[in-house]
């Protein structure tokens, strides 16, 4: 990408795009780092040949949250709706889109890393959302925990401001995988290599169906599936080849 950003870093290469938080020592989010991320977002949902999109970070924490400096009653309503504008360019992007934590993951910071399709963490990572502490509330994280980790345990997390290790995030389903500190970067390349070695129009659909279908009830998600399914995946020439390939005991060679 030719962009040249303040705030990130950004790196393509073999169907891989990384984006790392470069805002030390600390990652706290501004409005300028944010939009920088959103046309960054932007740039990405655009290059249909991305099957991993892996968003990481340099310096001490993934991110330890929003800039409280620009909560002010000047400055609140440019944060709050550049930062809604985050996700939806966020999750516009069809790869799988993968957050690496190490450090704290905290307020906006904890919301960021779970806005993308899976989340690792290193077993030194920290999540929390304290904003209950200062007075508000996380938008983002109220509309979005309960249906990853429920409504109890989300009432707990966003009500308490407690921060929780990773070990508690995978248990409560908030995280998908814990590695080790020390082989942290080398186990999320290898998790990586799960997706860069699919199809990147079977990924991007793929995820469409489970999008379309997932606030649906069986029999309707079932239907929209098969939609997707017959009238575009079917029609998609890498569908033909992982098919062949598997006849023909090879391994694919993917068209996108």
């Amino acid at each position: 990408m030719m962009n040249n950003y303040e705030h990130i870093q950004v790196t393509v290469e073999d169907g891989l795009a990384e984006v790392t938080l470069t805002r030390l020592p600390y990652n706290v989010l501004n409005i300028a780092m944010m939009k920088e991320m959103i046309e960054c977002f932007d740039e990405l949902a655009l290059n249909n040949s991305l099957r991993v999109v892996l968003l990481k970070a340099n310096g001490k924490a993934f991110s330890s949250g929003v800039d409280v400096g620009e909560h002010t009653d000047d400055k609140v309503f440019e944060m709050i709706e550049t930062f809604s504008h985050l996700f939806v360019a966020l999750w516009s992007i069809p790869a799988v889109t993968i957050s690496a934590v190490h450090g704290l993951a905290l307020g906006g910071g904890c919301e960021l890393a779970i806005g993308c399709d899976l989340v690792v963490a290193s077993d030194n990572a920290k999540f929390g959302q304290p904003e209950i502490g200062v007075g508000v509330f996380p938008p983002m994280a109220v509309a979005v925990f309960p249906n990853l980790i429920g409504r109890n345990q989300s009432v707990e997390w966003l009500l308490s401001g407690d921060i929780y290790p990773a070990a508690e995030a995978l248990a409560a389903g908030l995280i998908n995988r814990v590695f080790t500190v020390d082989k942290f970067d080398e186990e999320v390349s290898q998790y990586c290599e799960k997706f860069t070695r699919q199809s990147a129009a079977v990924i991007a659909l793929t995820k469409k169906a489970i999008d379309k279908t997932y606030d649906k009830n069986a029999r309707d998600g079932i239907d929209i599936a098969d939609k997707i399914y017959l009238k575009e995946l079917m029609q998609h020439p890498d569908a033909h080849e992982g098919l062949s390939a598997f006849l023909e005991k090879r391994k694919p060679v993917w068209n996108q």
